[in-house]
């Protein structure tokens, strides 16, 4: 599928984007999880998340669903039955991960698989953990790779410190906890993304935050929840902030983002670069912030440098901010980014060549990418590489070159943002 963009001088209106990815994953998985159903509003129903949804009901779950909300009937953590097929998690790392920390504590054989992109992503990192718990996993070249088969056990407690940037690992380890007997401790020196912890503990799990970087969680525990609502997603709405933000004339007001201080570091960037972006009315869904965005546009943005420290709490907005970055005064250096290189797409490289089609002055580094800003972009016929947020991000930078252009595989902004092109013609003119 192919969509064409044409510029625009002004983005203005109120909006909201869907709930958010991470979130929406970890409310269904969770709430199978608990003793008694769960209704859950505002759950973002995209491909990866409908993938996530697919694998609980071959499970055995039982997934209603109304116009306003999602009912999940919980199994308890010993509740689940053997599926009947192979588990297929589709294009989403989330669930392929998450699920395989929930498949190793089950008495029963399970299979899981996903589309071949998904088969080319890691592994290793999650199943290398597992296995010390005592579960018993195979897979393609030793485990590293998709598809996985999984003999579920007796789990051990596990006493691990993540070796790279991953909130997907220490969910999975976390899940898998669950099913051991005594205290087990997870040390995230990275500051990943702590979903997970917020909402095991308000479904009644005994887990502790020690200190800036110590998780423990006893088990084996009971879960219970009632209600669960999802705010919009921050990631999502990093590309219509971008776009407010460069937009010569008008404002943007969004309402209901979750504002999680692990996902907020693409404000503190875009402020640091000179965006305003007002951060109103705050409140808490279920354990998690949530606010309004109001975005002013007209405004100059100089550029920065997003050091691999604050790269975990910004690896999803790195495509939005680079196209911040084209429209700075200056350079802006992206380091310790070497994540992206094992998402959808190689996103790193993707950026560099599809950016550089509208003649933007990027560099592309081992870990990172070096953009000049300034550059006049033009319109050009771009390809999302089947990665839903370079197909947005060159939508934003669309908006401001001075042509149209064209982007192939645009379907694939359906993972997270069912509607994206509706939302950003409804406010971009």
């Amino acid at each position: 599928m192919e969509t064409v963009v044409k510029p625009v001088e002004n983005v203005e209106g109120r909006i909201r984007v869907p709930g958010d990815k991470s979130i929406s994953h970890r409310a269904l998985l969770f709430s199978s999880l608990t003793e008694g159903s769960v209704e859950i509003e505002g759950l973002l129903e995209a491909g990866d998340t409908v993938s996530t949804m697919n694998c609980l009901k071959a499970l055995g779950v039982e997934i209603e669903k109304d116009a306003e909300k999602i009912t999940v009937k919980g199994k308890g953590l010993r509740g689940f039955k053997e599926p009947e097929n192979v588990l297929d998690a589709g294009n989403s790392g989330t669930t392929a991960r998450l699920l395989a920390g929930l498949l190793a504590g089950q008495p029963f054989h399970s299979t899981l698989t996903g589309d071949s992109s998904l088969r080319k992503r890691p592994m290793q990192r999650v199943i290398e953990p597992l296995r010390q718990m005592g579960a018993f996993i195979n897979g393609r070249n030793n485990g590293e790779l998709l598809p996985l088969s999984i003999r579920g056990y007796d789990l051990l407690p596990v006493n691990y410190s993540l070796p790279v940037p991953s909130a997907q690992v220490k969910s999975a380890l976390l899940i898998a906890a669950l099913y051991s007997r005594g205290t087990s401790e997870i040390i995230d020196r990275y500051g990943t993304r702590d979903h997970t912890e917020r909402m095991l503990q308000y479904l009644g799990a005994d887990i502790k935050k020690l200190g800036k970087y110590h998780i423990r969680l006893k088990s084996p525990v009971k879960l219970k929840g009632e209600r669960l609502r999802i705010p919009g997603d921050i990631s999502t709405a990093a590309f219509f902030i971008v776009a407010a933000t460069l937009a010569p004339r008008g404002e943007l007001y969004i309402e209901d983002v979750g504002i999680n201080p692990s996902r907020t570091g693409i404000l503190e960037v875009l402020q640091k670069m000179g965006a305003e972006i007002g951060i109103l009315n705050r409140r808490e869904y279920n354990s998690e912030p949530v606010a309004d965005l109001l975005v002013k546009g007209g405004r100059r943005l100089k550029g920065t440098e997003i050091s691999a420290e604050i790269t975990p709490r910004v690896i999803d907005e790195i495509p939005a901010l680079a196209v911040a970055a084209l429209f700075a005064e200056g350079d802006t250096v992206i380091r310790g980014a070497a994540e992206l290189r094992l998402k959808e797409s190689d996103r790193l490289k993707s950026i560099f060549v599809e950016l550089q089609k509208m003649g933007a002055l990027v560099r592309e580094l081992p870990d990172g990418l070096v953009i000049r800003g300034g550059a006049k972009l033009t319109g050009a016929r771009c390809e999302s590489h089947g990665d839903h947020r370079i197909a947005m991000a060159l939508a934003i930078a669309a908006l401001f070159a001075g042509s149209e252009s064209v982007i192939d595989g645009s379907e694939a902004v359906q993972v997270s943002c069912p509607g994206f092109f509706e939302l950003l013609n409804g406010v971009a003119s």
